[in-house]
């Protein structure tokens, strides 16, 4: 079994002249020398596999290591299936936007807030309509206004060129 798993050492590839030593049934045998650990690895037909390479002197278990392994990824696996993959939505008005419109819009973002998605509100300013910005604020605020659960302004509203956007997450529930 020389397969090397991501720095993990097993049989002959630990040096080190005594190991902490955990038999396969989970005892603490203290500290042996790894020649004799070898040994009763192999009476067992199991492997010496390093554990904590960095305690002093290290801890080895005598275990299966393809076992091992298997349940190393498994538990990765599973990890990375539990993690939530945060994304940034995006929704796009403009200042002159109708009330039936506006709802809509609010109602995407309330949709996207309670998905657990940060969403990013921007408002296209065209033309003449850069000289009242002030109608922008006053969008973005009826949008906050028509949002029906709790959220967090992570960025305020803001002046980015033609644009003006405001970022804003689902406040954290306990």
């Amino acid at each position: 079994m020389a397969d090397n798993n991501k720095g993990t050492r097993i049989n002959e590839q630990i040096r080190v002249r005594e190991v902490r030593l955990i038999d396969d049934e989970g005892n603490q045998k203290g500290i042996v020398p790894t020649v004799e650990a070898l040994k009763m690895a192999k009476e067992r037909e199991l492997d010496l596999v390093e554990v904590a390479p960095n305690a002093n002197p290290p801890v080895c278990k005598i275990l299966d290591f393809g076992k091992y392994r298997f349940e190393q990824e498994k538990k990765l696996r599973d990890s990375k299936r539990n993690q939530k993959v945060l994304k940034l939505k995006e929704i796009r008005m403009q200042p002159k936007i109708g009330s039936g419109d506006l709802d809509t819009k609010a109602k995407h973002v309330q949709e996207f807030l309670d998905e657990g998605d940060k969403v990013k509100v921007t408002i296209r300013f065209r033309g003449r309509e850069l000289a009242h910005t002030e109608l922008g604020f006053d969008v973005l605020n009826e949008v906050l206004k028509r949002l029906t659960s709790a959220y967090v302004i992570e960025k305020p509203a803001a002046m980015e060129g033609k644009f003006m956007s405001m970022t804003i997450s689902a406040k954290a529930t306990k």
